[in-house]
């Protein structure tokens, strides 16, 4: 029995206590690139640089509209025959761009013919043969190419390459393949050949570039695994590089077919500027380019004018899906990914 002397406390049980509201930093942390997005400088810079690419959308639109509106003359008098008569009589205001394109297409084929090789091998040397000691100065050299002005090329073809075309090439060219019917005629050196030579050139430095980038992409393990079956070292560049960059390779081939088509002094010096249509590469002819440099300045009546801007039109239309497809190519096989050295 309990002693009533000693009583027993009152002791209150375990009470609930209220959970502290605690205010999460996370939900409410505001990311660091919004944070300061009210102030002031943020939002001049922000309307600088959003005005900045706007331009250059701007700009290409610019242009288009230029073209196209003074260039209707021509549309409205010729409208699509202009593309495909060989007439170019500025006295008596008729005019076919059809000699000029031929000579575009011609010249920039002739081209990649003899560049593709040769800066695909260079592409292929650097990356996969070429010792690391090498890579850097040869690829800088290479690079070199882009950097020279056209002019020179000009100042070069006509003083080194017309004579060795004149004396040796096309003489040699005329008795063993005259039959074919492209290389018959006088050799006067200046012609189709020279400007498709002085083009293939000028393109090799932007197709091995381009090129050597998407190789670069390709997986070190690709080429591992294809050693490691029993290939050899051709059979590996073939199967486990090239066949995997081809895309990439298009994408540069078309990038540099892009420069082709647009080069205009170095192919005015040395192509002979003739409107006509000649199955022999010996034969002088016209690209776009060539007549809208030699003749827009002198260039009198409106027709006369707004035919030379047509053709402008289409020479730029023409070079923004070429150069719009190439950078489409080029990017289905690097995806963005930096290019990075082969051990």
């Amino acid at each position: 029995m309990a002693n009533p002397a000693f009583r027993r406390p009152d002791m209150l049980g375990p009470q609930p206590v209220e959970a502290a509201k605690v205010t999460s930093s996370v939900a409410e942390r505001v990311p660091l690139s919004k944070a300061s997005s009210g102030e002031l400088p943020d939002r001049i810079f922000k309307s600088a640089i959003t005005a900045c690419g706007l331009a250059v959308l701007g700009l290409l639109v610019l242009i288009v509209y230029e073209l196209v509106s003074r260039s209707t003359l021509s549309w409205h008098a010729f409208g699509f025959h202009f593309f495909a008569t060989s007439d170019w009589d500025p006295v008596n205001e008729r005019f076919g761009a059809l000699p000029f394109i031929y000579g575009t297409i011609v010249s920039s084929v002739l081209a990649l013919i003899i560049a593709v090789p040769l800066a695909v091998g260079v592409a292929v040397f650097t990356t996969e043969m070429c010792p690391k000691a090498l890579r850097g100065p040869l690829s800088f050299f290479v690079e070199l190419l882009a950097a020279i002005p056209s002019v020179i090329y000009g100042l070069w073809a006509i003083f080194v390459l017309v004579p060795l075309l004149s004396g040796y090439v096309q003489p040699f060219l005329s008795k063993t393949l005259g039959w074919t019917g492209l290389f018959e005629g006088p050799p006067y050196g200046i012609g189709m050949l020279a400007a498709g030579i002085i083009l293939a050139i000028m393109i090799i430095p932007i197709i091995s570039s381009i090129t050597r980038e998407v190789l670069m992409v390709v997986p070190q393990n690709q080429r591992e695994g294809v050693l490691a079956l029993g290939a050899t070292r051709w059979e590996m560049i073939r199967v486990g590089v090239l066949r995997n960059a081809r895309a990439g390779i298009v994408g540069g081939i078309i990038l540099g077919l892009g420069r082709a088509l647009g080069e205009t002094m170095a192919v005015t010096m040395v192509i002979g500027n003739r409107p006509e249509i000649a199955k022999s590469l010996f034969a002088p002819g016209y690209t776009m380019a060539s007549v809208l440099a030699n003749e827009f300045s002198e260039a009198t009546g409106d027709v006369y004018l707004s035919a030379l801007i047509e053709i402008g039109l289409a020479l730029f239309l023409v070079t923004i899906i070429v150069n719009a497809m190439a950078q489409l190519l080029v990017w289905t096989v690097t995806r963005g990914q930096p290019a990075r050295g082969n051990a």
